[in-house]
């Protein structure tokens, strides 16, 4: 078991997931991949709560969240996580075929970490999802508290 958080994958498109997990798994990121396959499960996996301390249980190092999902859509999703200061600081990349710049207004409004349009292209989205990954998981670095190292290990430039 890793001591890293995990990536929280939302896509309801069964091609499209099957290429990004394949996208991820060539990263060879330490990070385990937990699947969404709607807004409603997005958001479960993102408030479930320590019955003792009410703090939630585990926030995953970043969410790539689809706009158009079924139940409960990516923009919602967005809206609740920002809304909620146990989970606002969660990256949310919001990792969608929509051109539309209203879509793209709105998800910065909402507070979206990035806004990455799928490429159409084969190659270019499995090349998009590579970056996105090594990128969020690897070379981002989350606020004091909310680490994606394990315990005890130095941030980047500090330390030993």
């Amino acid at each position: 078991m890793s001591d890293l958080k995990p990536i929280l994958l939302v896509e309801d498109n069964p091609r499209d997931l099957e290429l990004t997990l394949a996208a991820l798994e060539k990263c060879q990121l330490a990070n385990d991949v937990i699947v969404a396959r709607d807004g409603e499960e997005a958001l479960r996996m993102l408030t479930r709560r320590d019955p003792e301390t009410g703090k939630p249980t585990q926030l995953p190092a970043v969410v790539l969240l689809d706009l158009k999902l079924p139940k409960i859509d990516g923009l919602e999703v967005l809206e609740r996580v920002k809304s909620d200061p146990e989970t606002r600081h969660v990256p949310i990349v919001m990792l969608t075929a929509s051109r539309e710049e209203s879509d793209l207004v709105r998800s910065y409004r909402l507070g979206v970490n990035a806004f990455v349009v799928k490429p159409v292209d084969f190659k270019a989205f499995f090349q998009a999802i590579r970056d996105l990954g090594a990128f969020w998981a690897i070379l981002n670095e989350p606020p004091v508290g909310c680490a994606r190292r394990p315990a005890g290990t130095p941030p980047a430039g500090k330390g030993a």
